[in-house]
């Protein structure tokens, strides 16, 4: 600012100066008006310069300038950041170094706790060091005592004590055997309790399953069974008729009359071995055989899908398969029911079965029978499996814990495909485990032998 000031000061003189100059050398040439004229045109060129100088000095003075100011807020940036991290810092180490009072404050804490034990240790390391010696001294003493006994005979004084020494010794000998022996009574007496338990355990198993059997179905009033159940063949065999037959019925109005296991080929499927009961004055195809328990039903979708078990025996014929048969028309399913006291009845249902892709749902509606109805009616039931449950219900797996697959509905208790359970059946009893036949409002079945066959009907109850 001041160069600018001394600079608008000379500049007036220079020109004047100039002017001065310029006058003096027109004066002799020139006019005075003349003169005049280039006088003032060359002060206005001077004085224009002169102002242009000082643009062009004002511009690089205000370049310089904010260079100077950008440096000066960079430096004041960076000293803001740096006291900024200091702070931060400082904070940091206030922290640590608090924690570190606190650290000592707890070491020196400890430190006086060790102090303190250190010393309680010392004392009774002192304390049993007296004790070692006291007994030394003892047994120092005892053997001295014994080595005059050895050499003369001990005084009246000497003997009693010896004598009442040794019937301490055993009386405390006779004190400890008689724990032992105490001892030893409770164990054998814990021993035979544990056995009573585990005795009282197999014999409430055992009663229980008695109980289960003991509900026959001769004690439920139902309505009377019209058809009679023909006795189970002895011996069974596979017959091939000739050409291919649909179903076991179709076989029977060809004039099968035997009981066996057969070859047919349902329509839009290939062929395959069923077992026909030919009774009723027809043939029915069993789906499903319990008898024995020989057969574990506890198996795998794949399993439950394509079949499983000896069809001379007990088996599941498939879901595959059964599909297969029941999607030519409608169909009966029956299911024939047998409890440990050899009392049958059976129940009646019209169904649907649908594909793969329903999971093979199940439609039931109850037609008659001689037993109360155990299975929801009118509801569509998936078929599930442990490896293939589409219904866990609150994280429960219902062919998991019941074991076995089947039509689960809010896991009900009756399962046709559960473990096969006898009366004898040793160790803890869970009836969703067995093979029940459990209406909704009613008792459990313990159930001997089960079947499930299908039959082809006109009757339609899906309307």
């Amino acid at each position: 600012m001041k160069i600018v000031l001394a600079f608008l000061f000379v500049a007036p003189l220079a020109l004047s100066a100039s002017a001065d100059k310029d006058y003096s050398s027109f004066d002799s040439a020139a006019s005075p008006e003349t003169k005049s004229r280039f006088a003032m045109l060359d002060d206005v060129r001077i004085l224009a310069n002169g102002l242009l100088q000082l643009g062009h000095g004002l511009k690089d003075f205000v370049h310089k300038t904010k260079g100077q100011m950008n440096d000066i807020f960079q430096k004041l940036y960076i000293f803001d950041k740096s006291f900024y991290e200091l702070s931060l810092q400082t904070s940091e180490i206030k922290e640590e170094e608090e924690q570190l009072r606190q650290t000592t404050a707890r070491l020196q804490i400890n430190n006086e706790e060790i102090k303190n034990l250190s010393q309680e240790m010392n004392s009774k390391i002192e304390d049993l060091i007296q004790n070692k010696i006291q007994l030394q001294e003892k047994v120092w003493g005892l053997e001295d005592k014994v080595t005059k006994l050895a050499i003369i005979q001990p005084s009246v004084q000497e003997t009693k004590e010896i004598s009442s020494l040794k019937a301490f010794v055993e009386q405390q000998d006779n004190h400890i055997k008689q724990l032992l022996r105490i001892v030893e009574d409770q164990h054998v007496q814990l021993d035979r309790q544990h056995n009573q338990i585990m005795e009282l355990e197999d014999k409430l198993n055992h009663i229980e399953l008695q109980e289960l059997a003991e509900n026959s179905f001769a004690e439920e009033q139902t309505e009377p069974e019209a058809i009679s159940f023909p006795v189970r063949n002895a011996t069974a065999v596979t017959y091939q008729s000739d050409g291919a037959a649909p179903d076991c019925t179709a076989l029977y109005n060809r004039g099968v009359r035997s009981s066996g296991v057969y070859t047919i080929k349902p329509n839009g499927s290939a062929s395959f071995d069923v077992y026909c009961e030919m009774k009723f004055g027809s043939s029915w195809t069993v789906i499903q055989k319990r008898v024995d328990g020989s057969l574990d039903f506890n198996q795998t979708w794949d399993a439950y899908t394509s079949g499983f078990g000896d069809l001379n025996e007990e088996f599941w014929l498939g879901l595959n398969k059964t599909h297969s048969i029941t999607k030519q028309g409608a169909y009966i399913l029956r299911i024939e029911l047998q409890d440990w006291k050899d009392n049958k009845r059976y129940i009646d249902y019209a169904f649907r079965l649908g594909g793969p892709e329903t999971d093979y749902t199940l439609q039931l509606s109850r037609i008659s029978g001689s037993i109360p109805n155990a299975l929801p009616e009118q509801t569509e039931l998936r078929f599930s499996t442990a490896d293939h449950d589409t219904d866990t219900i609150n994280d429960f797996n219902c062919p998991e814990n019941y074991l076995g697959g089947w039509w689960h509905s809010e896991c009900e208790e009756t399962n046709l495909n559960g473990k096969y359970v006898t009366p004898r059946s040793k160790g803890r009893l869970d009836r969703r485990k067995g093979l029940y036949w459990k209406p909704k409002k009613g008792r459990y079945y313990l159930l001997k032998s089960t079947k499930i066959m299908i039959h082809p009907t006109d009757l339609k109850s899906f309307d």
